[in-house]
């Protein structure tokens, strides 16, 4: 009968870990190797304001997701505060998330916005970053977006 229960208790372990596994790679814009942002810097978007490969000798991770940074002052700074500094709706494209969608963004395409940094899907056919600021109404987006994101998060859409 112990060996049943701890068997029982074993695979229940293991199924809440594959939950919270699927969970995070439902809310978050990782790769399989849980690198964020396509190893760009969150601390460049939002202290610099400019888009910038991290290097991998300089890499944290934070919630079982790796981000890379271009310097040791950068990493000691999201180690410092790491909720500052994560992108805005998982790092999936903000216009989508506006939409009810997520799709992969351009890492260069971004806005820094009320200390919140928001990227964007970039191709031959869509420029989301402009479709946002053609909008001219920042909050109401980023209140539609906050809404659908709500949802959005615990799917893969």
């Amino acid at each position: 009968m112990k060996n049943i229960i701890k068997t029982m208790l074993l695979v229940m372990t293991f199924i809440t870990a594959i939950t919270v596994e699927a969970q995070d790679k439902k809310a978050n814009n990782i790769d399989n190797s849980n690198i964020a942002l396509q190893g760009y810097s969150p601390v460049s978007y939002l202290d610099l304001g400019i888009a910038q490969k991290g290097l991998k000798q300089y890499k944290s991770e934070h919630n079982k997701i790796v981000y890379y940074f271009t310097s040791e002052d950068q990493k000691k700074a999201f180690d410092s505060n790491p909720n500052k500094y994560l992108p805005q709706y998982g790092g999936y494209c903000a216009f989508g998330v506006y939409a009810g969608a997520k799709f992969r963004p351009d890492p260069n395409k971004f806005i820094v916005e009320n200390g919140k940094y928001f990227l964007f899907l970039y191709n031959i056919e869509l420029d989301a970053q402009q479709l946002w600021l053609a909008e001219n109404n920042h909050k109401k987006l980023v209140a539609t977006a906050n809404k659908n994101w709500s949802k959005l998060k615990s799917t893969y859409n």
